[in-house]
């Protein structure tokens, strides 16, 4: 069953999409764009459903975002505004469709199954690419040059997080937040030792490194 993260603020309109989506789709509902941007980068989703008008941000902003962490998953985006050039921004920012309220359910459907049905968008959420780093996030596997590298869970939450965000420093906290589960036991110094372990299996053993620190800030890979 193909997984649809839905983001909308409205409760009422929430859960009637909820008990619609929930027929033929695992659903998992957010009300916000922070939450909604955490969920589309540590889960893979067949498609999101996303609000333009949010309390935090923006659905566009949102979107734009998500794209810019090179997540390639379907958005459609529920808009009440008919404006051209409203349209036209979103289709920019990253959005594959857009469907305008209010909506007959059957519309939103239809949209969605043609969404799902783009294979080559399925395949990238997929993987990610850095140089000749890849990662395969449905088989958990790392190769670098053709090479297999055998990672440990967290080593791999760590690398796909920093993958996903490639060219961004990202600080010791962001990881934290984005590979530890809540209430788990962290520390900042716990960061420094997986990437130690990291960039011994991902970097040392080849002459171009990947994977940069900023110090005092946090942890970068780039193919630069």
């Amino acid at each position: 069953m193909s997984k649809v993260l839905v983001v909308e603020d409205n409760k009422s309109l929430a859960k009637s999409l909820k008990d619609w989506l929930s027929k033929h789709y695992e659903v998992m509902l957010v009300g916000s764009g922070g939450p909604a941007i955490i969920e589309a980068t540590q889960n893979q989703y067949g498609v999101i459903v996303l609000d333009l008008g949010l309390p935090d941000m923006t659905g566009q902003d949102v979107c734009q975002t998500i794209r810019d962490r090179g997540i390639k998953t379907p958005i459609l985006i529920l808009t009440a505004t008919d404006k051209v050039s409203s349209r036209v921004s979103l289709l920019d920012s990253g959005a594959d469709d857009y469907l305008l309220k209010p909506f007959y359910v059957g519309e939103l459907q239809a949209r969605l199954r043609a969404l799902l049905r783009r294979d080559g968008a399925a395949v990238a959420a997929h993987s990610l690419k850095v140089g000749d780093l890849t990662l395969d996030i449905s088989r958990r596997q790392v190769k670098r040059g053709g090479q297999i590298i055998e990672l440990r869970r967290k080593e791999f939450d760590i690398l796909e997080y920093l993958m996903r965000n490639h060219g961004t420093v990202v600080t010791r906290t962001m990881i934290i937040n984005n590979s530890w589960e809540a209430g788990a036991d962290r520390w900042n110094n716990t960061v420094d030792v997986h990437i130690k372990y990291i960039r011994d299996k991902i970097d040392r053993p080849f002459k171009h490194k990947l994977l940069k620190t900023a110090y005092g800030v946090g942890y970068m890979i780039d193919d630069a």
